[in-house]
């Protein structure tokens, strides 16, 4: 068999004179947590669909658990289960007839679709509620019940598009930690998210930027040799104020807020460290500390993406 659930090469999706997906390449081992990370419109959602057999590529070529994604489409959908950040959840079904609906469209049936159901709801936490409509189920509720519609069938391989968007962030740490069960059974998820925390916990990532993408690896791999320049964290006063005063010294290569605090990133970050400090003086606001720290995926993902700006 095959080591890896995915293989896509130059895979490229253009609409007209727009490319979605520009000459794309990584690969995904079975069994693993993939993370597909980028802002909207970056060309995550078009990938999965050419995956899934439901766009044909421009060009490049492109195979799922040894499936090729042009020619043996229909085999492909056998094998994986698909799950949107629209949940595709019936809301005048109950909990129990969606699960029914979904296990007769993938063909699961009588004993097995019994089994399957009192599997999924007690991983999903919905036993007793098998009778309650699936609209009035909350967001963390309906995210646990379309994941089970999407593995009724017991698929080799998951497909999840951002299907954490609009959850509360209890939900949202549930919901990764049935992933993780069902990864350690042996299922590979591909997963697209935008949420920088969701990314660290994937073995392996692709960072993708106006189709292209910009870095891959694993999280830790991504932090150490992909971050160009330096991160400062700074504590101050009034963050806001002193953004503006540091953007206009004009001397790095981004100045963005943290929660509370300051990233700025730069080539020499003890060269500046005096222009820094004189500048908020200058504008009234106090420095509580200012440190070199390591780079968050978020830095290194603002990092890769200016790089491909400068090369647009």
């Amino acid at each position: 068999m095959n080591e890896y659930a995915v293989e896509a090469v130059n895979l490229t999706k253009k609409f007209g004179d727009f490319t979605a997906v520009d000459h794309v390449n990584f690969t995904i081992r079975r069994g693993e947590i993939f993370g597909f990370l980028g802002p909207n419109g970056a060309g995550k959602t078009t990938t999965i669909r050419m995956l899934l057999g439901l766009l044909r590529p421009t060009s490049g070529t492109a195979a799922v658990l040894g499936y090729d994604i042009v020619k043996q489409s229909e085999e492909i959908r056998k094998h994986i289960g698909y799950m949107s950040q629209r949940f595709s959840l019936y809301g005048d079904l109950t909990v129990e007839e969606n699960l029914n609906f979904y296990g007769g469209t993938y063909g699961v049936r009588n004993k097995r679709l019994r089994e399957r159901k009192a599997y999924i709801l007690k991983m999903a936490g919905l036993e007793g509620r098998e009778r309650e409509l699936t609209r009035n189920l909350s967001g963390g509720w309906k995210q646990r019940l379309a994941l089970g519609t999407a593995i009724i069938h017991e698929p080799e391989m998951l497909f999840l598009d951002e299907p954490t968007a609009g959850v509360d962030p209890i939900s949202r740490r549930a919901f990764w930690d049935l992933l993780y069960e069902l990864s350690d059974a042996g299922t590979t998820i591909f997963v697209t998210t935008h949420y920088m925390d969701e990314a660290e916990h994937c073995q392996n990532l692709a960072f993708i930027q106006h189709g292209r993408i910009v870095a891959q690896g694993s999280p830790q791999e991504i932090k150490e040799t992909k971050m160009r320049g330096q991160v400062l964290e700074m504590d101050c006063d009034r963050p806001d104020v002193a953004v503006t005063a540091l953007r206009e010294l004009g001397l790095f290569d981004e100045v963005a807020l943290y929660g509370a605090l300051i990233h700025v990133v730069t080539n020499d970050a003890q060269a500046h460290e005096e222009a820094i400090r004189n500048a908020l003086k200058s504008r009234g606001v106090e420095l509580r500390s200012m440190d070199l720290i390591a780079p968050s995926l978020e830095d290194v993902f603002i990092s890769s993406a200016r790089e491909v700006q400068r090369e647009l």
